[in-house]
């Protein structure tokens, strides 16, 4: 599961359309609609978000999975918003996400792109847009401790 911190118009097309599929699978963990995943780290940052505003995780999975929904309509596909449990107005509070963590991913997703070929010869880290997912805010600190960081990194 890959439930990336990068805003999605950074994605490439595959990284896109796995984003929904992870993010919808995410959203039936925390509900409680599966028996796998449960566990999964990247959960992590959402199960934490519950606060007086929000007593459940929903509404920021939701608010994530809006965000997803809006760049694959702004590139001509229809992503399902009714899937989405709770409306992204709920949301009030960021989640933290060390800058650390947006580094990291965006080695990780210029690797991906190149593996798959959908990135333009030298495409490296820098060419990868660092801004977060408008749910997230970054703040100091190193890659996530959740986070399984491959040995080519750094």
């Amino acid at each position: 599961m890959r439930l990336w911190s990068l805003h999605p118009r950074a994605l490439d097309s595959r990284g896109l359309v796995a984003c929904w599929r992870e993010a919808l699978l995410a959203q039936k963990v925390l509900q409680g609609k599966t028996k796998g995943f449960r566990n999964h780290p990247q959960l992590d940052r959402f199960k934490a978000y519950p606060s007086s505003a929000a007593p459940t995780p929903l509404p920021a999975i939701g608010a994530y999975l809006w965000v997803v929904a809006d760049e694959a309509q702004r590139r001509g596909y229809r992503f399902n918003r009714d899937l989405i449990v709770e409306p992204p107005a709920a949301v009030v509070a960021l989640i933290d996400v060390p800058i650390g963590q947006i580094d990291y991913e965006r080695w990780l997703l210029a690797a991906k792109c190149r593996e798959r070929g959908s990135a333009p010869e030298g495409f490296g880290p820098a060419d990868v847009d660092p801004t977060p997912h408008p749910l997230f805010q970054t703040v100091p600190g190193p890659v996530e401790p959740w986070e399984r960081v491959l040995p080519e990194f750094g």
